[in-house]
């Protein structure tokens, strides 16, 4: 895993996604939808999702974020999160089917590292996190789907170890190119999992 100053000077923490997260929430994927858009991939609307996409995330407790834990020693500071991540069991109708067995893996959403993070690695130990927590869900895969025309975004997850499974072209969707990885629990060093006193005290 590649690692920066950033991630050197300011321990991260995992969290859940809260209500009042929404607005930086936001931010951070306007952020990376503006990247995209301006690398030409249309994955994501450009300007980002509106809230009717994300509230429900954090509704069903499926929203997770990476905090800057340095944040906290400023109260009046509101800093967006350093990452997201969405891990769900909500698989896309349009894209797997019932030959994939859907209820046999979590999904991947909403990915995306803030920019100044950009090269941390972040979004390698945020696929390792959501592999361990498929794993630990007792599900054989993790699974995603990325636009169809971005090479280089799958040729990154073939690196993490994700399998290309096939690519759905359809004309209304960008998103389309299919890919899984087995679960496996792996450790990482690059945050504190927040996560994990939900499930020993549940």
């Amino acid at each position: 895993m590649h690692t920066n100053t950033n991630t050197l000077l300011h321990p991260l923490a995992l969290r859940r996604a809260e209500p009042e997260d929404l607005p930086g929430v936001l931010t951070l994927l306007a952020d990376a939808a503006e990247w995209l858009y301006s690398r030409g991939v249309r994955q994501w609307p450009r300007g980002g999702f509106g809230p009717e996409r994300i509230v429900p995330l954090i509704e069903e407790r499926v929203l997770f974020l990476l905090d800057d834990e340095l944040r906290y020693l400023d109260p009046d500071e509101s800093a967006p999160p350093v990452a997201t991540i969405a891990v769900d069991d909500h698989a896309d109708p349009e894209f797997w089917t019932l030959d994939d067995d859907p209820g046999a893996a979590l999904y991947v959403h909403k990915l995306a590292v803030a920019r100044p993070w950009s090269g941390s690695g972040l979004g390698d130990a945020l696929l390792d996190w959501a592999c361990t927590y498929a794993h630990a869900a007792g599900l054989p895969y993790l699974r995603l789907d990325c636009a169809k025309d971005n090479w280089r975004l799958q040729e990154y997850y073939r690196r993490r170890g994700f399998r290309h499974v096939r690519t759905v072209d359809l004309p209304h969707r960008a998103s389309g190119a299919l890919f899984e990885r087995p679960s496996l629990d792996l450790a990482t060093t690059a945050f504190r999992d927040l996560t994990m006193a939900e499930l020993i005290s549940a």
